[in-house]
């Protein structure tokens, strides 16, 4: 089974939500319909924003709707991460988004203690596989990546995805984090990072899918604006985990 997957890796453009929105609409309009998902980075219209008064949406809002409208019209299914305020409280939320006007969401559990992330988001709780087209996927969101328990496959999803706003400072982690889980999970896994400057850090990219046994399907090139088109075959995947199976002897644990 072939699942096909534009990766968007992109500069966003400060706390500019209306101009980040211009931006990526022109690229949706370059998608055809045999597109069966768009990622995109963590905080997707902001950058990794502390200013959650000024920058969360609604789901409600009119980011919500207008990201509804460009997966219809293209019939194709949207991800990426916003700051969502629900009930008082703002959550970094990724929203999976189906052409039918259907989402999905799950929030950041590990926040970024580091840039003081804990400070205005609240923390998720609930580990969530999404099921569309009959793969099943599991997002994550940046710092979760340094957490393996957190994303450990019980054979349970197909395709594991980070959204990251993720620093050159440590690029050299990001690097090697990928394919890490990528091999420990036998799973397709895809990292989708951001280009340029934002909040007084530099980003690089480095945006790649790399497959089940750790080999890398494509790879990004740093410092650019890019739309990249991939395919992914769970068939094998499936095979391949059958002959495989080291999941069957994985340990036990619960999360507290």
């Amino acid at each position: 089974m072939e699942f096909k997957i534009a990766i968007i890796q992109y500069d966003i453009q400060w706390e500019l939500i209306k101009e980040n929105m211009k931006f990526l609409e022109s690229l949706f309009n370059k998608i055809d319909s045999s597109i069966d998902l768009v990622i995109l980075p963590e905080m997707f219209l902001t950058g990794f924003s502390m200013n959650v008064d000024r920058n969360s949406v609604e789901l409600e809002g009119e980011e919500i709707t207008w990201l509804k409208e460009q997966s219809q019209k293209k019939d194709v299914a949207i991800l990426g991460s916003l700051a969502v305020k629900e009930n008082g409280k703002v959550f970094n939320r990724a929203l999976f988004i189906q052409p039918d006007g259907h989402i999905e969401q799950y929030n950041k559990r590990h926040l970024f203690r580091m840039g003081g992330e804990d400070n205005y988001y609240s923390k998720g709780i609930v580990r969530t596989v999404i099921v569309y087209k009959n793969i099943r996927i599991l997002p994550q969101i940046c710092y979760d990546l340094r957490f393996p328990v957190w994303s450990r496959n019980k054979n349970d999803y197909d395709l594991l995805i980070y959204m990251a706003n993720w620093p050159a400072s440590r690029q050299k982690v990001w690097d090697i984090l990928l394919p890490a889980r990528a091999i420990e999970n036998q799973s397709y896994t895809i990292g989708v990072n951001r280009v340029g400057k934002g909040g007084g850090l530099d980003y690089v990219g480095g945006s790649k899918v790399i497959d089940f046994k750790g080999d890398f399907v494509c790879c990004l090139e740093d410092q650019s604006n890019i739309m990249e088109i991939v395919s992914i075959d769970i068939e094998k995947q499936d095979a391949f985990r059958k002959k495989f199976p080291a999941y069957l002897d994985s340990d036990t644990f619960s999360i507290i």
